[in-house]
Formats: structure tokens, sequence, C-alpha cells
């Protein structure tokens, strides 16, 4: 039995095999991810911080000149890349490539600490084929993602080097392991606040799981006897200053900007603005899958060959939502049954840390109330940690599951696959170029919506799409009118619709692409919308009706239908 099965921590960064193993799980994740670097089926959602780091380029203030209800991180992150490597929705996406290689490498690297390496890699195998392909879209939530991820990382880190006070030993060795787990700390907390620069209610959640992990270590005096300089017991305290004072500095200076820039009110009033007005039409079930039809009886019809199929490439939609549980009743059993543990100190310690922070992370999927499937995805990177323990049976000595694992790892390699596959169908059979003043994409059905757009508007021109395609503006090298990039019905207030309309009325657009097929498709992507909002009148569609006049109607990716209009009494194009 080598030292990963035996159930003892170690960290695989002192063992050169390792770390070529990590880097090889990085460079196969980002070939692969090349794969769907350039396909997009133009979701709407890439378009807000694409557009509004645009915004920040051409000199507008986030809060002060544009509403968003976003912290402000993956704005101003993605203005820095757009200003080194030039405005380009592939720019954003190469960085996802990045981000797929670095959650390879941090999934690698955690779950080898307490799993055997077949384990470990099945878990990065499942980070590579479904996180970022189910939805390879350039968003805060993958930013914020990574941030959490490199935060677990240094708080385990900091977990294994600084916290564990000797009881006899050398004082040298004891103030270099103090000054290194000092660092640790202080890159915790400043990768804690940046994650909640980035999205607050992941932010928030991922420092309730740390405060909680770190509390439950502390609390349960947790002793190494097995040190080879002496007991050591677990105590984060001293590294405590250095942790907060990771934690503050991001806070300080982004404060700073805004108060410097007269943003400082507004940005607060955006910030809470969520709490109260978000899950109006977000609200969504636990692990809840959106599809393309209302009807779910469709996927279990047919042969039971075709359901069995079914059920192999769905396997990890049922999979992930069981995964936080599990960590939560790994959390609850470690703190209920410590005395009764009989795992080392450093491996319980581990478990007891990573598991509160996943629960964290779970924990603001419900703040949101959209605990559903594609929002557990985006933390499915840090949720695959529990593969790899699930898969190596928790630690816990069992006969039964020592026969059956080599079933459940090829079932789980096999599940995974299909999924992955599936996803993969789309980049492969993707033929039609598209192209944008942002950079050529492929898509799988022609949008001439976009090209419609980018022949008959002027680069920089002044427009109005309504209500919810933000990723046209960038595509076509537009600006809106207004200070709203998308309008949601049922989540937008009727006192920001007339802001809204205030704003048309004042600089007045010379065209609006109107969505005529949005509130068709608002039972798919947003079943929980109240029905009074889809029945009542909607003044700003009252407005362009009554102001505009429809030219041409439009597709968009074989799904969606615009109406390309101008004022009343301007010509159409062509006419």
């Amino acid at each position: 039995m080598n030292e990963g099965d035996s159930g003892s921590i170690r960290a695989p960064e002192n063992r050169t095999t390792e770390w070529g193993i990590a880097l090889l799980c990085f460079a196969v994740s980002c070939l692969y991810l090349r794969l769907f670097y350039d396909y997009s089926i133009l979701n709407a959602d890439e378009g807000i911080v694409l557009q509004g780091a645009q915004r920040l380029l051409q000199g507008q203030v986030l809060y002060r000149d544009f509403f968003s209800f976003f912290t402000p991180g993956s704005y101003y992150w993605m203005a820095l890349l757009f200003k080194i490597f030039g405005s380009s929705i592939l720019v954003a996406r190469a960085a996802l490539i990045v981000y797929g290689g670095l959650f390879s490498v941090l999934t690698y690297l955690l779950a080898r600490r307490v799993s055997p390496r077949w384990s470990a890699l099945l878990a990065c195998y499942a980070v590579t084929l479904t996180c970022l392909p189910f939805r390879f879209v350039a968003l805060h939530n993958w930013d914020s993602t990574l941030l959490s991820y490199l935060t677990l990382y240094g708080a385990v880190r900091w977990l294994e080097i600084g916290n564990w006070k000797l009881e006899t030993g050398n004082s040298k060795i004891e103030s270099r392991k103090s000054k290194v787990g000092n660092v640790w700390a202080f890159a915790t907390g400043s990768f804690a606040a940046l994650t909640f620069l980035f999205e607050h209610s992941k932010g928030a959640g991922l420092i309730l799981g740390l405060g909680v992990g770190l509390l439950a270590l502390n609390i349960s005096k947790i002793e190494d006897r097995q040190s080879k300089i002496g007991p050591a017991a677990f105590c984060f305290l001293p590294s405590a200053y250095w942790l907060l004072a990771g934690a503050a500095w991001p806070l300080v200076v982004t404060f700073g900007y805004f108060a410097a820039h007269r943003a400082l009110t507004p940005m607060l009033a955006d910030w809470a603005w969520p709490v109260f007005h978000y899950s109006g039409a977000n609200r969504l079930p636990y692990g809840y899958l959106v599809m393309s039809t209302p009807d779910r009886g469709v996927l279990w019809s047919g042969s039971w060959v075709e359901r069995l199929a079914t059920l192999l490439i769905l396997g990890p939609c049922i999979l992930l939502p069981i995964l936080p549980l599990v960590a939560l009743g790994v959390l609850i059993w470690l703190v209920l049954k410590r005395s009764e543990d009989k795992l080392p100190a450093r491996t319980r310690a581990y478990f007891v840390l990573v598991s509160a922070v996943l629960c964290g992370l779970l924990s603001s999927t419900f703040l949101t109330k959209r605990p559903d499937f594609t929002h557990l995805n985006y933390l499915a990177p840090l949720f695959y940690l529990v593969l790899a323990w699930v898969l190596d049976g928790l630690k816990v000595p069992s006969r039964l599951w020592l026969a059956v694992k080599p079933l459940v790892m090829f079932l789980a390699f096999l599940s995974y696959t299909a999924f992955g596959t599936m996803l993969l169908l789309g980049p492969l059979g993707a033929h039609n170029k598209l192209k944008t003043a942002r950079g050529t994409i492929r898509t799988g059905n022609p949008d001439s919506a976009v090209e419609y757009l980018q022949t008959h508007v002027a680069p920089g021109e002044r427009i109005f799409v309504y209500p919810y395609q933000p990723l046209y503006y960038y595509l076509s090298g537009t600006f809106n009118a207004t200070r709203f990039d998308f309008l949601q019905p049922g989540m937008h207030t009727l006192d920001q619709l007339q802001e809204t309309i205030k704003e048309l009325e004042v600089n007045h657009p010379r065209v609006v692409l109107f969505e005529a097929s949005f509130s068709e498709n608002i039972e798919l992507f947003w079943p929980k919308t109240p029905l009074g909002v889809i029945a009542a009148k909607d003044p700003v569609a009252d407005y362009v009706f009554a102001h505009y006049r429809p030219c041409r109607a439009l597709s968009a990716s074989g799904f969606w239908q615009f109406v390309f209009m101008v004022r009343q009494g301007d010509s159409c194009p062509g006419s």
C-alpha cells in the first residue's frame, strides 16, 4: 500500500513526478478545450462582461455610467486583457482555456493529497470534459470559480505549513514555518476578497465556509502526534492578522477607486440590488437542468436500451448535485465524531477544511436561489474533489467497496465520456463562420441578425437591443443608448424600465433590434417568472412600437427571432 492509499496526507508539490502529471493535465485540458475556442451559440450572457469591459475602455466608469449588479472584478479584468491583447471575443475564450488547465491542475494537486492517483485523474477527467464545455462562455462565474479554487488551495497550503504549533521542537524550524504560513494566509485572504469582488454571492459563501472550517479545526483541537519533530496542535490564530490583511487590501483599493470617481454610492446600491430583485425571475429548484423543451418525459421515452443510454449520458447531471451533499455529510460526521475518528490528524483536518469550503460555496447558490445544474456546474471543478474522495471510499475500510470499485470507476469514466462527447458535437459540427467586429467565430447555424446589424449600423453607433442580447452590442462594435445592456422581465424593476424610456427619449437611437421571440422562450430559460409579469404590459416595448417601425425580420442561430427597426419617418435600409 503506497502513501496515497494509507490515508496519510502528503503534498504532491514535493514530488517531481506529481508535478509532471499535473503539468500534463494542464496541457491536455488546454488542448481539449481548444476545440471550443471559437465556437459560439451566441449566448446572451457572454455579452454582459464583454460589453461592460468595452465600455470601460471607452472611458466609462462602472456603476456611475452603466448599471450592473455584479461586483466589478470581471469587468476590469476583461478590460485589462483587451487592453493588452486587443478587444476580441477570442481573447476572452483564450482566458477560458487557461482557466480549464488550471482547474485540472488544482483538482489533481488537492485530490492527490488524500486519494490514489487514478481517482484524482478521473476527477480531472470529469472537470475537463464537462465543466467549461457545458458553458464555454466568458462570464464572471468562471472568473470567480478560479479565484475560489485558488483560495481553497491557499488555505490547504496554509493548513499544512503554518498552522501546526509545535509543543516541543526547534525554534528556527518553527520560525521558518511560521513565515511561510503567513504568506499562505495572506494569499488565502487576498484570493477570498478577490472572489467577492468578482462575484459577491460566491465570495460570501466562500468566506462563510472558510470561516466555519477554520473555526471547527481550532475548536476541535486536532493534535498530530505523528509529527517527526514532536506533537503539534492545530491553531490558525497566529496567522489570522495576515489573513485579514490579505482580505483588506483588495477592498480598500476598490472602495478607494470608486470613491475617487464619484461612483461609491451607486456601486453599493447596485451590489444590494440583486438581494431584492434577482430571484424574482431566476429562482430554480436544486439540480434543475434547463432543456430545449419543457416536456421532460421525452427523455425517458423509447426502448429500455434508449433509456439506459440516456441515463448513462445524463449521469453527470445526476451525480453533480449529490457531491456537495456528500461534502456536507463528511463535515458533519467529522465534527460530531471527532473523538472516534481514526483518520490521521492532518488528513482529518484537510477533510474538515475542504468540506466546509465546499458547503459554503454550495450555500451561495441558495443565497441567489439558483442551485440549478448550470450554477452547480460553475462550481463543479471544486465539487469534483468529492468524486475522488468517493472513489477512494472516503477512507472507510470496506472489502465490498474494494471489490466493486473498478466497476464504479469504469462506469463513471464511461458516463463522463458520453456526456463530454455530446457536448463536443456542437463545436465539431459548427461549420458556419461568422465574421464580427470582435473576431471570427463558428456557429452551428447562420445568424442573420448579427450580419445584418453589422451591415447597417456604423461602428460605435448607439443603438438599442431589447430586451436581452448584450452580446450583439459587443460583436457589432456598437453601444447601448441606455445604462442597461440588458433588461429581463420579472427581474428589472418598473422604475428601471421607466429610466430606460427616458434615456431613449433623450438619446433617440436610430436603430432598435427587438427580440420578438423572447416571451415565447421565457418558460424554457426562466420557468419561475411570475405569470403576472408575462401578462403585464411592457412599457419599453410600447414605447418602441410607438416610435419605431419594423424593417426586417431576422433569425439568430435558428432559434431566436429579431426585428430590425428604425425611427418613425426614417427609411429602412435598402428601400
